[in-house]
């Protein structure tokens, strides 16, 4: 029977709690393993809005992105705590190329002149899910549990040994995988977020080519995420203030409307980059269960989390 058939999921972010609600929606069974709770995850601490960013490969990515997308605009829409769609504005100084991702968003139109900043001519206006991590993970939580699943806090030494009672481990270790299943081609890029007071902002602001570096401004229900770095191969999750001036300055001259939004919190994360998200299964061995990978989803963890989950699930079968 389905129900006969049991799961473990190493890690608790985004990409674990997704997939296991998935696999409880195909009869399975699940206990969640990770040797930090969520609110410690680098999902916790993520901007969470629809964006592919530095993750591969791009068809899988679009695809995934999709699905991702359709999901979360339903849970927008059902009311899921921390899922809104936000209004979206991405500048250019140059007419933008068209966007590789635009087929999983919908309407993507040019900005009028009147919708943009200072110093930019162009613009490109769009709505994608927004997701709130501190409210939205904990309600994950809460629905893994009501359904009878298991979150359980330890270290995970061997897939093995996480999965020795289990008929299938799903790994969503993250930068973990390094260690647990010696994979030395998932990288720290480093990012960097500032949380200041929202001074009534509502619509998303980013500019991926500011010359000063990268910058978004993310409104949130009582404050506002400002980055951001990708900072690749580096591990000090440090905050850096001098790095956090720099990026409160130039997501000021992107949303003029910021100029002496109070600093609550500098905040710094290690997203679990790779070449390519690793989504595959491996059978059964002698000593060991099936294992499927989900990981390496790099600054898209959110972005991808449902549709990797999707196909988690159709693995497991």
């Amino acid at each position: 029977m389905p129900g006969d058939r049991s799961a473990v999921v190493v890690g608790a972010g985004i990409a674990g709690l997704s997939c296991a609600l998935r696999l409880m929606d195909n009869g399975w069974t699940v206990r969640v393993v990770a040797d930090r709770p969520p609110e410690e995850s680098t999902s916790h601490l993520a901007a969470a809005v629809w964006f592919p960013t530095r993750a591969g490969p791009r068809d899988k990515v679009l695809d995934w992105g999709r699905r991702t997308f359709t999901e979360l605009a339903a849970q927008a829409r059902a009311g899921v705590p921390g899922v809104v769609m936000r209004e979206s504005l991405t500048l250019y100084r140059e007419p933008p190329p068209q966007q590789w991702w635009a087929d999983a968003v919908g309407e993507v139109r040019p900005a009028r002149a009147d919708e943009l900043p200072p110093g930019y001519p162009h613009g490109l206006r769009f709505a994608v899910p927004l997701v709130e991590m501190p409210v939205h993970l904990p309600w994950l939580v809460t629905e893994l549990r009501r359904r009878g699943g298991v979150l359980e806090q330890r270290r995970v030494e061997s897939l093995s040994d996480a999965g020795r009672d289990a008929d299938l481990v799903v790994n969503c270790s993250g930068l973990g995988a390094r260690t647990l299943v010696g994979d030395t081609s998932v990288v720290p890029v480093r990012g960097q977020i500032v949380r200041v007071a929202n001074p009534g902002l509502t619509l998303s602001v980013r500019d991926e080519q500011h010359p000063a570096g990268r910058a978004y401004v993310h409104p949130r229900a009582h404050d506002a995420i400002l980055g951001g770095t990708l900072d690749e191969g580096e591990w000090d999750a440090t905050p850096d203030p001098a790095t956090g001036a720099a990026i409160v300055e130039r997501c000021t001259d992107i949303v003029p409307e910021l100029r002496g939004a109070e600093v609550l919190e500098h905040v710094a994360g290690l997203r679990p980059a790779r070449p390519t998200v690793r989504l595959e299964a491996e059978p059964a061995g002698p000593d060991t269960p099936r294992v499927i990978h989900d990981y390496g989803h790099g600054g898209s963890g959110i972005t991808l989390s449902w549709g990797c989950a999707d196909d988690v699930a159709e693995l497991a079968g």
